[in-house]
């Protein structure tokens, strides 16, 4: 039986039409989908045909940030995660190459991510996803709320290669999404002081539940010179980038995409100068992913404020203008039909 599915054939070129359901394998669930949530990625690929150096150059279902409810199992897969209410890990390592081998999965070369393409994404009815990749959430959560897990799983993954402790001061640059998750994680790990910046009033404004201890416009005021432990940058933009912010043997994680500008060129010199660590951050590394799932059933981040509109499926291509259109929006999710 087919199940339908938002497919982008090209630029502003997105169809809901009927797809065949994958086949289940050995080791595998299928998932029921019931939210995915839009990220900027999902974004370039629909305005642009590409994200980066990745193309779009066949029709491919969009979508990563998934929610939903596991509905059949493949051979060898523990009978109690039948009907459990699971967020969805998107990115599948190959496990064989030496970076799997070292731990490090997330920066697998012959890695695969749902809705990146040639690999379909997640708007659609089923996946069928390794069980190991499905993260347990409490029943009756909001399935828009619980695709959440996926950013807060780069948010988290981000405290832990910039080593957030306890006392810590961090500064987050960037109040988008990501930024916001950012703030909830570095709390999460004990962070004392948090300041959030942006240079978007909108983005300030909505960043007010977020629950810094302090928002600043940097297009008005600059963060204090030598107050941070830790910079979270979340924006991608390079100006954005201030080691005079942290302190000597302070550390910058790069979270964002960077922007296509060049960076000042005294960047390098105050890191050498103050042996300032920066750390690259991509999507999520070992236990990152759970650590995400376990903040969600904490109930210590508040996500229900970050869902700001939802739409059916049947509604993905107006989802999509929305998110690119209407700057006053932090997470739009798209919701699944009821599936068996």
């Amino acid at each position: 039986m087919s199940e339908r599915a938002a497919v982008l054939h090209g630029a502003r070129d997105l169809r809901v039409e009927q797809v065949e359901p994958e086949p289940l394998r050995p080791g595998a669930v299928r998932v029921a989908v019931r939210a995915t949530g839009l990220c900027g990625s999902d974004l370039h690929y629909y305005a642009d045909g590409r994200n980066g150096s990745n193309v779009l150059r066949s029709p491919t279902v969009l979508g990563h940030e998934a929610s939903g409810v596991v509905v059949e199992l493949g051979e060898g897969v523990d009978a109690g995660l039948l009907g459990a209410s699971v967020a969805v890990e998107p990115a599948r390592p190959c496990r064989r190459c030496p970076t799997c081998a070292a731990g490090r999965y997330n920066l697998c070369p012959s890695g695969r991510c749902f809705g990146s393409p040639p690999v379909h994404g997640t708007i659609r009815g089923t996946l069928v996803v390794d069980a190991e990749l499905v993260h347990r959430v409490p029943a009756g959560t909001d399935p828009a709320v619980a695709a959440l897990v996926e950013p807060l799983a780069v948010a988290c993954w981000a405290v832990r290669r910039a080593g957030v402790f306890s006392g810590a001061s961090v500064l987050v640059t960037g109040a988008g999404p990501i930024g916001q998750l950012a703030v909830a994680a570095a709390r999460a790990a004990g962070a004392a002081r948090i300041v959030l910046t942006d240079v978007d009033r909108r983005r300030l404004d909505l960043a007010a539940g977020a629950g810094a201890d302090e928002v600043l416009d940097t297009g008005t005021v600059h963060p204090e010179p030598g107050a941070f432990d830790q910079q979270l940058e979340c924006s991608g933009a390079p100006e954005a980038v201030r080691l005079d912010a942290l302190v000597p043997g302070g550390v910058v994680a790069l979270v964002g995409i960077p922007a296509n500008r060049p960076a000042a060129p005294d960047l390098l010199a105050a890191a050498q100068r103050w042996e300032i660590d920066v750390r690259g951050c991509f999507r999520y590394g070992p236990g990152a992913f759970a650590a995400a799932a376990a903040l969600l059933r904490s109930g210590r981040a508040d996500l229900e404020r970050m869902v700001t509109a939802r739409f059916p499926l049947a509604e993905a291509d107006r989802a999509l203008r929305t998110a690119l259109t209407e700057r006053d929006h932090l997470k739009i999710a798209v919701l699944a039909e009821e599936t068996p």
